[in-house]
């Protein structure tokens, strides 16, 4: 959430921005909706203060007997309560139009992030590593998951509808592998490791940042007033939430979670495999930094570099993509995309996201520090992906695969696969 008064002072870039970010948001609303709000108060308290002076008055005239004028009051404290009544009614339908337009307003964005309408718009940073080039028929990792039998999409689906899927045996390993990889890291670079709740008031959600404008993807639990998150981003900062925060910063969290989105307009895309499925497990950085541009652009770079170490550790090419503003959501200031080498689509896929939101989700979740000077400051929030699965298992299958159909496990994910070098297909029975 944007201050107000910045949204006052800065109308017309913060109109830019929404219609560059596609949100469907008019400043000129807020703002009529934020005098009348502003002037419907001042005349609720002016009357409140009337009525109060008036009702001491009333007090004194009977203490003193004069009942005759008490009672001329008292016709004028009526007519102050029906003139308040309106302005009360009207203050409430404001201020209600207020903050729903406010929880619409986007976030500003980076003079750094690229002007675009879409991902077609992003720029590439840097490119790690290079795509393989296979001198054999490579298999895709659908193709790949059926020969060493490592998941079941057919049954998913029977079971469970479109997207879905069972990992087993070697897959779920591999599932929980790259987790524990990543958990491991993060711990060792001071993050604390954080199981957190999946089903979640919907408050969390709008302080979070990801309603309204991200409700159409999060799944409601009928008659529970509870929704399930997309990522665990939503319960780390909802931890903190209408609470001053120690201010030795930055605070670094790891959460470990299921996630569940629902991929509305999404139909017809990369239906095949693992790519875009409806639950999901992730392991999420959040850090919570002070008030200061310079510090959270340093605690961006620091969380995205955690991700390309373990793309480095997983031995997988990559390249980092700063995010245009067709393609972030409303509460981000600066994002970059992380995407992976995947064989089988001949381009890279996005894999991993880092963003820094300034104070826009500390001030919708109320999360404030006290600074050198003892003031109360709302900090700055950042997330990144530190690793996705099973997206993730799509390059690791594909890129680690060999002609006889084994599949190198890199040295890193070793000591959590048992020690095992490769995964070996298993040999045909004979008839």
């Amino acid at each position: 959430m944007l201050n107000i008064q910045f949204i006052r002072d800065h109308q017309e870039q913060v109109q830019q921005v929404a219609e560059q970010k596609n949100i469907p948001f008019q400043v000129d609303d807020l703002l009529e909706w934020d005098e009348k709000r502003r002037r419907l108060l001042q005349e609720t308290e002016s009357l409140r203060a009337q009525r109060n002076e008036l009702t001491k008055s009333i007090a004194g005239l009977l203490k003193q007997g004069k009942d005759e004028a008490a009672e001329q009051l008292k016709g004028q404290v009526k007519e102050i309560n029906r003139s308040l009544d309106g302005c009360e009614a009207g203050l409430r339908e404001a201020t209600s139009k207020f903050e729903e337009l406010m929880l619409l307003a986007p976030n500003v964005v980076s003079e750094d992030t690229p002007i675009g309408k879409d991902d077609s718009d992003n720029v590439e940073v840097r490119r790690i590593g290079t795509p393989r080039q296979f001198d054999f028929e490579m298999k895709d990792h659908v193709t790949l998951g059926e020969l060493h039998d490592l998941f079941d999409i057919p049954r998913g689906v029977k079971t469970a509808g479109s997207r879905s899927y069972y990992l087993k045996g070697a897959g779920l390993f591999l599932h929980l592998a790259v987790q524990r990889l990543a958990i491991d890291l993060l711990a060792s670079r001071g993050f604390t490791p954080m199981d957190v709740p999946v089903m979640v008031r919907p408050e969390a959600l709008a302080r979070s940042g990801f309603f309204p404008t991200g409700k159409d993807q999060t799944y409601e639990l009928a008659g529970e007033d509870k929704w399930l998150v997309g990522t665990s981003e939503v319960s780390l900062v909802s931890y903190y939430s209408d609470e001053v925060i120690d201010a030795a910063l930055p605070i670094r969290l790891a959460g470990v979670s299921s996630c569940f989105r629902r991929e509305i307009g999404s139909a017809g895309r990369d239906v095949r495999g693992l790519y875009r499925v409806h639950q999901f497990a992730k392991v999420e950085q959040v850090v919570l930094c002070e008030n200061d541009p310079a510090a959270s652009e340093a605690m961006l770079q620091e969380i995205t570099g955690h991700a390309e170490e373990i793309l480095r550790l997983l031995e997988l090419p990559y390249r980092v993509m700063a995010v245009c503003t067709g393609d972030m959501s409303q509460k981000t200031y600066k994002q970059y995309d992380i995407e992976t080498w995947m064989p089988s689509r001949g381009a890279y896929g996005e894999t991993h996201s880092s963003s820094n939101l300034l104070d826009f989700q500390a001030r919708r979740s109320n999360i404030r520090y006290r600074d050198a000077e003892g003031r109360l400051q709302h900090c700055h929030t950042l997330n990144n992906t530190a690793v996705a699965s099973p997206r993730i298992l799509i390059p690791l299958l594909e890129n680690h695969q060999r002609e006889d159909g084994s599949i190198y496990i890199p040295n890193a994910l070793r000591p959590y696969m048992g020690g095992i070098a490769e995964l070996v297909p298993p040999v045909p029975k004979e008839e």
